[in-house]
């Protein structure tokens, strides 16, 4: 089954849509959105036939489709600043780049001209360039050996391929000598073609396609060539024959391929025939992707009851656990009382021994053959010297006993434990009673009214937030907070985070000692950049860096001078590359209600009515007071939102400098 575009079908695309009835040039560039990691959709404009959806899919498709995804609640980072650069321009060209799998759609807007490149080839991109060709938006930043694809480069093609198109025998016969691999390999590789199309133009040619290249003389070489001519003759006089090939009959059959002319390798298998290529490949791809996206919801709804499901037996099973074993404790307990004066016996038998100076192994022997006529020997099971315990059978009952513990303080022991145990079954409880809330809310959202828990905590005054992995992080507000930071709450065995650039908080992950996961630090990250003066300024991304707190000091060199609230960073920095933007703010329910702000992805994680923030023109009391303004009509409760989330205890969220909501 056939799961991306080949060249030829990039240039059948590319030739509808760059001129005749469904030319894109001239349309206006709407909304951009991101339904998948590696997908956009452009809303267009086009005139005379109004909005139209085209889909780029990286590394795969790129059509107009009537199945497009569903536009995501939140929008990401990339869509966004292509928005900002392209937005309401026009499309002034759609072209292909040297036969290969690479479209180059451009843009004017203002006077100003950008490239938009989009990679239909295994670990493709999509990348936006200026008419410098400096990229100023990657989708995914990369590095490969001799290129790099990240802002501010210049953008660079992979390596090129002859163009079946242009080839002529004196390029054939030099690419045939110089490899060492057979006929339809040789074409594949070195014509940008692709194992299907090779062997199209091995079958037209007559030649066996597995026929070594040293067997390939003049007279195949002319054949080849006439027949790689005549395979992609359709794409050069624009007399196309779009269809679909299909493997088995009526409803049963199966989509193998999206074609845009005939091939001889397809002959006598069904096809569907479509008015354009367009069209044909929206049926072939687009519908399987909705058909997939569909599967992929109901999938991860099952999955994550089936995960409740699972966690409320786990936890009922650890509710019956502690349970049982805290009644065992109690019982040893009680059963040391009710045997008072044996085991107090035992303690004085063996007090008395090592009084005397035996050893432990003495003991052992003088008890065993004592127990016939010692009572307090017969009750004696075993003595362990290292941790100076004997254990002892109490009417049936086997149990532990200190000797160097009076008979109240051994049965205490076993309370205590009790009680441990009994503390562990009601955090288990109230776990099972927060599973079943989970679900129950799944099943039938409930409206978020009612009394607001508030508590205070120690880090309040800071910027902070929790990440998606329960890591609390922590970053100044200003000089003043950067000190006390510093002085009172980096440990070390935190991690600390700073910009490249100056004007940043100093970032700390509270680690606790434990290890901390990538998608912590990548939230840290995209915290110590959003709360920066990259935001301030209008940036969309910045480098920053993570450290020891060992690497932190407040010591200058000498004839320097650190001012308040800056610090020196000494030894090698941990580099975080074209780390974006985003902060998003949302509503935590639960043990306390409260207004939150920090990462998209750790809000998500423990906030509802979530909004998400992208550098613009509002300042901060005045998008606070918008977002509050929009908890109040969502919600419906005023009461409550003033005092979960007032205008002020959103501004204690955002970042600096001005802000807008995402659309």
């Amino acid at each position: 089954m056939k799961e991306e575009m080949t060249s030829a079908d990039v240039a059948a695309l590319v030739a509808e849509l760059s001129s005749g009835e469904l030319s894109l040039i001239d349309s206006k560039v709407g909304k951009i959105y991101q339904p998948l990691e590696d997908e956009i959709r452009f809303n267009l404009f086009v005139f005379g036939k109004g909005r139209v959806d085209f889909i780029i899919q990286a590394g795969k498709r790129a059509h107009l489709s009537q199945y497009a995804s569903p536009s995501p609640k939140i929008a990401q980072s990339f869509p966004m600043l292509l928005r900002k650069h392209i937005m309401s321009s026009r499309i002034i060209s759609i072209k292909q780049y040297d036969f290969d799998r690479i479209i180059e759609i451009g843009f004017v807007r203002g006077g100003v001209q950008t490239v938009l490149v989009a990679e239909l080839f295994a670990r493709g991109n999509i990348v936006l360039i200026d008419n410098e060709r400096r990229i100023i938006l990657p989708m995914n930043p990369a590095t490969f050996k001799g290129r790099r694809v990240r802002s501010g480069e210049i953008y660079s093609y992979p390596e090129a391929q002859i163009s079946p198109l242009e080839v002529n025998e004196e390029q054939m016969l030099a690419v045939f000598r110089s490899s060492d691999s057979d006929v339809v390999r040789t074409i594949a590789t070195r014509f940008n073609l692709g194992g299907l199309l090779s062997e199209e133009v091995c079958s037209r040619a007559g030649i066996k396609k597995n026929l070594p290249v040293a067997e390939i003389g003049l007279e195949e070489i002319s054949l080849l060539l006439r027949a790689m001519k005549e395979t992609f003759s359709p794409l050069q006089t624009g007399k196309l024959d779009p269809c679909i090939i299909r493997k088995g009959d009526g409803d049963a059959s199966q989509s193998i391929d999206v074609v845009p002319f005939e091939l001889e390798v397809y002959r006598g298998i069904t096809k569907e025939r479509f008015p354009s290529f367009n069209k044909a490949l929206d049926e072939y791809f687009g519908k399987r992707e909705a058909a997939s996206i569909t599967k992929q919801v109901v999938a991860v709804k099952k999955e994550k009851t089936d995960l409740l499901e699972r966690r409320l037996k786990q936890q009922e099973e650890a509710v019956e656990k502690y349970g049982k074993e805290a009644e065992k404790q109690t019982s040893i307990a009680e059963t040391i009382y009710a045997n008072y004066q044996a085991v107090e016996d035992v303690l004085k038998v063996l007090a008395s021994a090592r009084d005397k100076g035996y050893s432990w192994d003495q003991i052992r022997s003088i008890l065993k053959a004592a127990k016939d006529s010692v009572p307090a020997a017969k009750s004696i099971l075993s003595i362990d010297p290292a941790t100076g315990t004997v254990m002892l059978d109490l009417v049936g009952m086997k149990t532990n006993i200190d000797v160097t513990k009076t008979v109240p303080q051994n049965a205490q022991v076993y309370y205590e434990k009790s009680k441990k145990l009994a503390k562990k079954q009601e955090g288990a409880v109230r776990s099972i009673e927060q599973t079943k809330l989970v679900m129950r809310k799944k099943e039938k959202p409930a409206a978020r009214k009612g009394t607001v828990r508030i508590k205070k905590h120690w880090y309040d005054r800071f910027r902070w937030f929790m990440s998606s992995d329960g890591f609390l992080v922590i970053g100044g507000r200003d000089a003043d907070t950067n000190e006390e930071i510093f002085v009172k709450y980096m440990e070390k065995r935190d991690l600390v985070l700073h910009t490249q650039t100056p004007g940043a908080p100093l970032t700390v992950i509270k680690t606790g000692g434990k290890d901390v996961p990538p998608q912590t630090l990548e939230e840290a990250a995209r915290f110590v950049v959003s709360y920066s003066s990259v935001w301030k300024s209008g940036q969309f991304s910045a480098d920053c860096y993570w450290v020891n707190p060992t690497q932190v000091s407040k010591t200058p060199e000498s004839g320097e001078y650190v001012k308040k609230g800056s610090f020196i960073i000494r030894g090698e920095r941990n580099y975080l590359r074209d780390v974006p933007v985003g902060v998003a703010v949302g509503i935590e329910f639960g043990e306390e209600t409260r207004v939150i702000g920090g990462p998209l992805s750790a809000i998500s994680a423990r906030a509802k009515h979530i909004l998400e923030l992208v550098p613009g023109k509002f300042n901060q009391n005045d998008i606070a007071k918008k977002i509050y303004r929009k908890y109040v009509d969502t919600i419906g409760d005023a009461s409550f939102v003033k005092q979960a989330a007032s205008p002020d205890k959103i501004a204690m969220m955002l970042p600096p400098g001005e802000s807008d909501l995402k659309v």
